[in-house]
């Protein structure tokens, strides 16, 4: 683990962007108990996350189209919390960082570090956006 001071602004740079902070397994059960749709952020340290997820993370929060609920939680600081959430996605392997999207509590939609390394902050925004669109959208009455 990092020591607390380091990893703070990587925690804000989410927070700030309206996504909540889950640091205990818990706490990722309240979230993913909720009815509707909830990004689940896997954050991390890596110069991916820093220079592409969590930039296109919040480039994509900007969106019309929005979960209804948005969590993250902090690989490598919040073990508990981070194995919870990883347990929500059905059996892939654990990445840091990672995107899911659940509706329910079931995974409908996982970008793994593989998607995130090869593509670039704007990109990821673009295809978040096309995944809040796809997955998010509220039924009409």
């Amino acid at each position: 683990m990092y020591p607390e001071i380091m990893v703070i602004p990587m925690r804000e740079e989410l927070t700030r962007a309206g996504i909540s902070e889950a640091r205990t397994a818990a706490e990722v059960d309240q979230a993913l108990a909720q009815s509707g749709t909830t990004l689940v952020v896997v954050n991390s340290i890596c110069g991916c996350a820093a220079g592409k997820m969590r930039p296109g993370v919040r480039m994509a929060m900007q969106h019309t189209q929005k979960p209804d609920y948005a969590i993250t939680v902090f690989a490598g600081q919040d073990r508990e919390a981070t194995e919870k959430a990883r347990g929500y996605f059905g059996g892939h392997p654990p990445t840091s960082p990672a995107i899911a999207i659940l509706r329910d509590g079931q995974l409908v939609y996982l970008m793994q570090r593989s998607a995130i390394e090869g593509a670039n902050a704007p990109a990821i925004a673009t295809e978040l956006a096309r995944a809040f669109d796809a997955y998010c959208a509220k039924a009409n009455a």
